[in-house]
């Protein structure tokens, strides 16, 4: 017994010692390729960082500043590029809104910029940052110089920035056309599909029209609900229809009549109603150009693209002592670390970085945020109170500053909004599944909960009516404290508040004669607002600067890039389903960190 015994310990050391030799040879094998793949991808990255700092062109007197809206994208904060793209060299350029408005700005005043050239076809921006686009190329055509665009196929965005233009062209070629069909949004509804499955969503909110969670309750919008629906999408849509009428010098109704009538179905039909001034083809275009440029002929017009030109004149930017900082809060309000959205912790201590800055005398709050955690909002606009204290705080909206994005920037000193903007959605709501009937009735499993008290049950079990009064007491709470700080940051009464609260959204143009706002205005008006708040209303005085940073090393943009291969792709990228699938998964990710959310229920493209 004793020798079995032995020999069986012999044994089993045996076989332990051939798994350590066969882990470390695995291990060191796993080293000698990582090793060699990061060598692969590092000599990669210096070749496209070489190719990509030796491509940038010179400037020559006569240049035309090309912006084609299908070879960049617009973001509200500098983003890092896709590391897979990046290394084959397909990345796509990404220019923040406030590089793209401040390099046209510079262009006015260059002597070597002849015009700019517009290609606005294939876009991707959404509809604020459209709008700011167009205030800054208008700017530029105040100085004297030309803006010029060329389309093949005219949707309602790209043609709306393409209105601007001195001059619009559109291709003379067939199968090349316009798809301006207004403005409008789909609306899911899970209500049946979730009743089916046994799945019990316990959706408990303040504000009749805070509708954020009726996708998975019912199978239609309530009332509430589709009426101000309808009317932000009239109001996004009065907005955009006056403003190209103004640009082409047409009557607002009577383009939205030709619109609701598909009258403008063939380029053709473009120029005919004054919505376009010639059709070109494609060496048409080019002795236009030429022309418009001053060129003797089109192979000597020289082209700088914008994100040559950004990163051109961003070389010749100064170190000044005093700052004006813009500081980007874009994305969905979390808590923990997520630098693709706003998280509470970090955002809260870049703001407090701001605040004991000596040299920061002004900050630029740009909020392009549905709303998001309670927590996480309340965390940074405490901190926002008291850099207010201290030194000005302006704030600029994008395409949405509702629900917490609104919370967090109702006390800065003044509001500027786009007219497209969404805001308001002062509301509260928790969404708590119950799935304990999925898996009893049909995956057949049963779940027995054993605590020391009778609310342990987690998602398997219905909240009884002690713990949904729980619930709403704090939902009330909430909302209250919400209504409050909205009244002090806005100076109204909390009854005046509460009229226009309820989670209702409202437009930057309505939310003007509300007071929730206080006027119409682009990122450019609010940083020039904020430096004469700052005691100096010469920009280029001050070194203007964007927060937060993210700095991210080669080795975190690679594991990032290969963990992120795997359970992050969207299945119905490219199909009608995409949103959906995209809300599912941001409900999922919220509901496992918070049970309270201050959030619009809206997310609008407009292509």
């Amino acid at each position: 017994m004793t020798i079995f015994a032995e020999d069986t310990q012999d044994y089993f050391t045996l076989e332990r010692m051939k798994e350590f030799w066969k882990m470390l040879l695995a291990a060191a094998l796993g080293c000698f390729v990582a090793g060699l793949l990061t060598l692969f991808f590092f000599i990669s990255f210096l070749g496209n960082l070489f190719t990509f700092e030796s491509g940038t062109p010179g400037l020559k007197p006569g240049s035309v500043l090309r912006i084609d809206m299908s070879q960049i994208v617009f973001s509200e904060k500098k983003a890092t590029a896709d590391l897979q793209s990046f290394l084959q060299g397909q990345a796509m350029p990404s220019v923040t809104l406030w590089d793209a408005v401040k390099t046209i700005k510079k262009a006015e005043s260059d002597p070597r910029i002849s015009i700019i050239f517009l290609k606005p076809d294939g876009l991707s921006a959404d509809i604020a940052q459209l709008e700011e686009l167009r205030k800054a190329l208008l700017e530029f055509r105040s100085s004297g110089k030309a803006v010029v665009s060329f389309c093949e196929f005219p949707t309602l965005g790209s043609y709306y920035l393409a209105s601007v233009s001195d001059r619009v062209f559109l291709s003379a070629n067939k199968g090349a056309g316009p798809q301006i069909n207004g403005v409008g949004t789909q609306m899911f509804f899970l209500g049946d599909l979730l009743n089916k499955l046994d799945v019990n969503v316990q959706l408990i909110r303040h504000g009749k029209f805070k509708s954020a969670g009726e996708m998975f309750i019912k199978s239609e919008p309530s009332a509430e609900n589709l009426l101000q629906t309808k009317e932000m999408i009239g109001s996004i849509w009065k907005s955009i229809a006056d403003d190209i009428a103004a640009a082409r010098g047409i009557d607002a109704g009577s383009f939205t009549e030709l619109v609701e009538n598909l009258k403008l179905n063939s380029c053709e039909s473009m120029v005919e109603y004054n919505l376009a001034d010639e059709l070109l083809t494609r060496e048409g275009l080019k002795e236009k150009l030429a022309t418009l440029s001053g060129a003797p002929s089109y192979d000597k017009v020289n082209y700088i693209s914008l994100t040559d030109y950004v990163r051109l004149r961003s070389k010749a930017v100064e170190s000044n002592k005093k700052q004006i900082a813009i500081l980007v809060a874009s994305g969905e309000i979390v808590e923990g670390v997520d630098d693709a959205n706003i998280a509470g912790d970090t955002y809260a201590s870049a703001i407090a970085a701001l605040r004991k800055d000596d040299r920061v005398k002004a900050v630029v709050l740009r909020v392009a945020s549905p709303g998001g955690s309670v927590l996480a909002s309340d965390k940074i606009k405490t901190e926002l109170d008291l850099l207010a204290q201290e030194k000005p705080l302006i704030a600029s909206y994008g395409s949405y500053a509702a629900s917490g994005g609104y919370w967090i920037s109702n006390n800065c000193n003044h509001i500027f909004t786009d007219k497209t903007t969404l805001t308001g959605s002062i509301g509260v709501f928790s969404m708590i599944p119950d799935i304990s009937r999925t898996f009893k009735n049909k995956l057949h499993v049963n779940v027995v909960t054993v605590g020391s008290s009778k609310h342990n049950g987690g998602v398997f079990a219905p909240l009884d009516a002690q713990e949904r009064e729980a619930v709403q007491e704090q939902i009330e709470d909430i909302y209250q404290a919400f209504v409050n700080t909205v009244a002090e940051g806005r100076g109204m009464e909390p009854s005046a508040v509460d009229e226009i609260a309820q989670g209702r959204v409202w437009t930057g143009s309505d939310a003007i004669g509300l007071g929730l706002v206080d006027e119409v205005g682009s990122l450019m008006e609010a940083v020039r607002y904020a430096a004469v708040e700052a005691g100096d209303s010469d920009l280029t005085a001050w070194n203007i600067s964007t927060y937060p940073t993210v700095e991210t090393t080669f080795i975190d943009e690679l594991v990032d890039s290969m963990g992120s291969e795997f359970g992050s792709s969207d299945v119905f990228a490219d199909t009608p389903l995409h949103q959906l699938e995209y809300t599912l998964k941001r409900w999922y990710k919220a509901s496992s960190q918070e049970r309270y959310f201050a959030r619009m229920p809206y997310e609008i493209i407009v292509r």
